[in-house]
């Protein structure tokens, strides 16, 4: 076999000087500057919209618990505005005589539909991401988890039009409930929606253990359900509960279905255990009643209210989930 000819240019053939000129020096210290400054814009304008939305949310809330107040009582009358908003189920924003912001109802309804979400989400997510990443063929894999990913492309409103359409007549039909728009119909639609986040970050970490632990497991004896249940599945566990956390992320925080599907009455369910009722999430009461109300009022503020509620809710996850997958990517560097 003939010897492979060598058409790299020698390095004193370069037109780039070995050695800079203080000049051409300057102007690439300049230019790493400046592109470590242009870096360093784009990282920090996310950070910055995100303290926006805080303080432009924040700002629009706080008048909410001073609007009405008494004159030298302005502590108090906050107190009772906390205690009325999260100890009432009495949501009666535009009432003629005396309007009511007990938010009791709705902050327990987002809870309902997101906990029924994640009751269906979660095992069917984490099988999905066990038999991805443990049973199914490489190749298989390539396909099905894309095609398990699309369903986050489906918008919300194609999901909500489909609650209404078909999943409201057959839940009403073969349950014979009163009605059709309720926990059950609205968590069924936000498990779909949560199923994609949740098998995509499980898989990655169940993958991201490796064939070692699992070899060895093997090699003393154990089979494929124990060496999952027992070694894969502790090992990923980190991953496994920040994949938990971004799907209930991803079901507290939608609007569309549940505004379409939940029924939209603020009520808490009796019994309990009742998922043919209909609740008033937090989401959808701020998608439906912000359009009609009037800017600057106790009503529009309480809104906003709501909105930090949920905005706080979901930041405190967002931190929870990066320092599990934190874990989980140090974890995998040292097993790598």
């Amino acid at each position: 076999m003939a010897n492979r000819v060598n058409t790299e240019p020698a390095a004193a053939s370069l037109d780039r000087p070995l050695l800079l000129t203080p000049g051409e020096d300057l102007a690439g210290y300049v230019g790493g500057l400046a592109g470590r400054l242009v870096l360093f814009l784009v990282a920090a304008s996310s950070i910055l919209a995100v303290l926006l939305i805080f303080a432009f949310i924040i700002r629009e809330a706080i008048p909410f618990f001073f609007q009405g107040e008494a004159e030298g009582s302005a502590l108090r009358h906050v107190l009772d505005r906390v205690v009325e908003l999260f100890g009432s189920t009495k949501w009666y924003p535009e009432a003629d005589e005396a309007s009511e912001f007990g938010a009791l109802a709705i902050v327990v309804g987002s809870l309902y539909v997101t906990v029924t979400a994640l009751v269906v989400a979660v095992p069917l997510g984490l099988l999905t991401a066990v038999c991805l990443s443990d049973m199914v063929p490489f190749g298989i894999r390539q396909i099905i988890k894309p095609v398990v990913e699309l369903l986050a492309a489906i918008p919300s409103v194609a999901y909500g039009f489909f609650a209404v359409l078909v999943l409201s007549p057959l839940i009403q039909e073969y349950l014979g409930v009163p009605t059709g728009k309720n926990i059950l119909n609205a968590g069924l639609l936000l498990a779909i929606m949560a199923v994609p986040t949740i098998v995509s970050v499980s898989e990655d970490a169940l993958t991201a253990v490796g064939r070692d632990l699992r070899e060895a497991s093997y090699a003393c004896g154990a089979t494929r359900a124990e060496t999952i249940l027992r070694v894969v599945m502790p090992a990923a566990h980190n991953g496994i509960i920040a994949a938990i956390i971004l799907g209930m992320m991803r079901a507290i925080g939608e609007t569309m279905v549940v505004w379409m599907a939940a029924g939209m009455a603020a009520q808490i369910p009796s019994p309990w255990w009742d998922l043919a009722q209909s609740v008033r999430p937090l989401t959808g009461t701020i998608a439906q009643e912000m359009g009609e109300t009037v800017v600057g009022s106790t009503h529009y503020h309480a809104l906003f209210v709501l909105g930090l509620v949920l905005l706080v809710f979901t930041f405190a996850l967002n931190l929870v989930t990066e320092a599990l997958l934190g874990r989980m990517r140090r974890q995998g560097g040292r097993i790598a």
